[in-house]
């Protein structure tokens, strides 16, 4: 099986897992918003982006590096293994103290504290079974990964369903999520065992020091990226209080459902492109660079238009009344998808290059630029003011990204700026039509689908390079 086939398993397998834990996740995100309602919802959206950005410690970036190292060697594997494993138990447990104990000095409420507590375990456990997922995507056994997946959405969905029906509150909402991942990480941990005989525990301070070492432009990369996607969160708490975060969090789980189609494809496409640098095939790294972005912007700005045109009717379908605020939010944030699907793509491309200090330097100025956005727009415009920063922040990230990818030998050509173009026009024609024809949003989706295929087809953005991949995915052109 050649590369292009590989990738093209791996991402149907991690496609079909993904359809099915969005499904779930929907259901559940639904189910667990509308019983929590609008101030709890912030309360618990508070801890999860207060753990979200204390997570980075558990982790320190180690995961991006090894999984890039080993996908060079396999070889490693053992080594990285037996070490990694009781490094990354002593950084967790650490990071969890200093939150708590800090939340504590900052007299945040019990509530909080207990319900930052429990996630902060379930994140510890959660960033080991991930780590062990990079084990998986460096050996292209994308199917355990999916397994576990859908092991940990069923297991969600249902102590959910049993936490609701027994109205049993906010905490044991938390702790579906710490549950749900123990169940998961125990099915991962079983492979792990079969895939990699005889892991020996080690505490090789020096090599522990070499690896922490190496990891510190993923770590400040992911550290700042984070905080990019988070601090948003943290900061409407503070300054516009839960209820406001609920409105926020409800707009910006729609968000994440899409968000999670570009994760999808860069565990996947990572592995690849580190082993193809590492190889010196740079011409073939180019061509799977510039053809994601074509892909991925071909997905992300019909969805941005549809979503802005049916928000009102999204938001009615998957929420109360009470979370009618959202509606405008929402038409404003999704087109976030844009700058996360196509940014996200260049970073990984620079990552798996060995650029990701040029990344490191690039994301710490985009994050000082969102963090003084949101302290001037969120006290002025609340949550819109968190939307607006987002969008602006994902703009200058998109600038600086193209300045150093210039700088590269994957710099983009004319034919991908041409075809940029195209699926401008295609997708500007299909929002003329939506506005137009005024039809109802279960009738715009397949309405919607032909005419922006239609003409994508008419102004050949597809060319022959296009062709050759379908017919390379589907094993035609042997």
């Amino acid at each position: 099986m050649n590369a292009v086939q590989d990738l093209f398993k791996n991402t149907c397998l991690l496609s079909i897992s993904q359809i099915i834990t969005n499904l779930l996740g929907f259901i559940w995100s639904i189910l667990t918003i509308n019983y929590l309602g609008v101030d709890q919802s912030g309360i618990i959206s508070f801890a999860i982006a207060t753990i979200t950005m204390a997570n980075i410690f558990m982790d320190f970036g180690m995961s991006t590096y090894i999984v890039r190292t080993i996908s060079r060697d396999n070889n490693l594997v053992h080594k990285y293994l037996g070490n990694v494993i009781p490094l990354k138990i002593i950084l967790s447990l650490s990071t969890i103290v200093i939150v708590s104990l800090i939340l504590k000095i900052l007299n945040y409420p019990d509530l909080k504290i207990l319900l930052c507590l429990i996630i902060g375990i379930q994140y510890a456990i959660m960033s080991m079974r991930d780590w062990f997922y990079g084990i998986f995507q460096a050996f292209n056994k994308m199917k355990y990964q999916a397994i576990g997946t859908i092991i940990n959405s069923v297991f969600l969905l249902l102590i959910i369903i049993i936490t609701i029906y027994l109205n049993l509150g906010i905490v044991f909402i938390a702790l579906a999520y710490l549950l749900s991942t123990i169940i998961s990480t125990a099915y991962v941990i079983k492979i792990i065992r079969k895939l990699v005989k005889h892991i020996k525990i080690e505490f090789d301070f020096g090599y522990w020091f070499k690896t922490l070492k190496k990891s510190i432009p993923f770590a400040m990369t992911i550290l700042l990226t984070t905080i990019f996607f988070t601090t948003d969160q943290v900061m409407i708490s503070v300054i516009s209080g839960d209820h406001a975060l609920g409105i926020y969090a409800s707009s910006y789980k729609i968000l994440s459902v899409f968000i999670t189609i570009y994760v999808m494809y860069t565990v996947t496409i990572f592995p690849l492109m580190s082993s193809l640098y590492n190889k010196k095939s740079d011409d073939i790294l180019k061509i799977s660079y510039e053809k994601s972005v074509k892909y991925l912007l071909a997905l992300a700005l019909p969805l941005c238009i549809g979503i802005s045109f049916y928000a009102k009717d999204i938001i009615a379908l998957l929420f109360n009344s009470f979370f009618s605020e959202a509606i405008p939010l929402l038409q404003v944030l999704i087109w976030n998808i844009v700058f996360v699907f196509v940014n996200g793509i260049s970073d990984t491309v620079l990552n798996s290059s060995n650029h990701e200090m040029a990344v490191a330097k690039r994301t710490a100025i985009a994050g000082i630029f969102n963090f003084i956005l949101n302290l001037v727009f969120i006290h002025e415009f609340s949550y819109f003011g968190a939307a607006i920063s987002t969008l602006l922040s994902g703009l200058l990230i998109l600038i600086l990204n193209n300045y150093l990818i210039s700088r590269t030998v994957f710099k983009l050509n004319k034919s991908l700026i041409k075809d940029v173009v195209k699926i401008g026009i295609s997708s500007s024609i299909l929002a003329i039509a939506l506005y137009l024809t005024k039809i109802s949003m279960w009738l715009a989706i397949p309405v919607g689908l032909v005419i922006y295929i239609t003409v994508i087809l008419l102004t050949k953005t597809l060319d022959k390079d296009d062709i050759y991949i379908v017919k390379e995915l589907l094993g035609k052109n042997n």
